[in-house]
């Protein structure tokens, strides 16, 4: 993997800055039939941080999909400063296409604080390393920076609504927590509503399969490198009413809990 698809990637969280509280970002086509949520979610996030105190780093964020994106034509960013507190900092941002809002989402930042300190022990699975020295085989999108290692075997009916794997971005990334906590968003939408669909043995490209993301939640514990391996330990409580909910804990090499994600989307089969 060359470092420009990195780069791209970098660049197209970047954004441009049209006027106060309001940004343009590119879209990035994945051959998916809309926009990739991800990406959404990433730039949303890239928007809420240039317009808060950089002492202080983004540790939740909430948001709704609202419409179908389109993935040829660039996403506009309106950032709402809804609060700047003694210890938090509050935003909410719409990011609109032709005019109509596609998402929202509200952020919130904080300052470094200690306090008390609990998580839960990262599950007792294989280092990348061993994985690929065994049968694993490293998948990639054509052209892009992320690879995965898929820690399970392949989904089969009855199987327990769990997946786990190792991802990271292929590259050399500065320390800016800014950017990493906004691209490790763009990657918390890979593989995560799919986890519902495991004790079903349906595939994401199942013809008859409507899914789509409905909602993302995502909660940074610690500072984050996405250049490194992280594990993506997720699970599927629940799925009903043409909805499936998903959540997962993403862990660092060390075994350090660095974020939580939940997220509801459409799981519709046709009959």
């Amino acid at each position: 993997m060359t470092p420009d698809a990195l780069n791209a990637l970098v660049d197209l969280l970047g954004l441009e800055a049209l006027e106060e509280n309001l940004f343009r970002g590119r879209s990035q086509d994945l051959g998916l039939p809309q926009l990739f949520g991800g990406q959404v979610l990433g730039q949303a996030l890239s928007a809420a941080s240039q317009t808060v105190d950089p002492t202080r780093q983004a540790h939740s964020l909430h948001g709704y999909f609202l419409r179908p994106g389109d993935p040829h034509r660039p996403v506009v960013y309106q950032v709402d400063a809804v609060r700047d507190g003694g210890s938090f900092t509050t935003r909410r941002v719409t990011a609109i296409q032709k005019g109509r809002p596609i998402f929202f989402c509200s952020a919130s930042f904080q300052g470094v604080e200690e306090s008390i300190a609990h998580q839960t022990t990262m599950p007792d699975v294989p280092a990348p390393e061993a994985l690929q020295d065994g049968d694993a085989r490293l998948e990639r999108f054509p052209g892009h920076p992320i690879e995965f290692l898929r820690v399970d075997e392949a989904a089969e009916p009855g199987q327990p609504a769990r997946k786990r794997l190792w991802f990271r971005l292929v590259g050399e990334l500065p320390e800016d927590q800014a950017l990493q906590r906004s691209l490790l968003a763009y990657s918390s939408d890979f593989n995560l509503l799919t986890t519902a669909l495991v004790p079903h043995g349906i595939e994401f490209r199942d013809p008859r399969l409507q899914i789509a993301s409905l909602d993302h939640a995502l909660w940074f514990h610690h500072d984050v490198r996405v250049d490194d391996w992280l594990l993506y330990d997720m699970d599927s409580p629940w799925a009903g009413g043409a909805r499936g909910f998903a959540r997962g804990s993403l862990y660092d090499r060390q075994g350090r809990m660095v974020a939580s994600s939940a997220q509801e989307g459409l799981t519709r089969l046709r009959t």
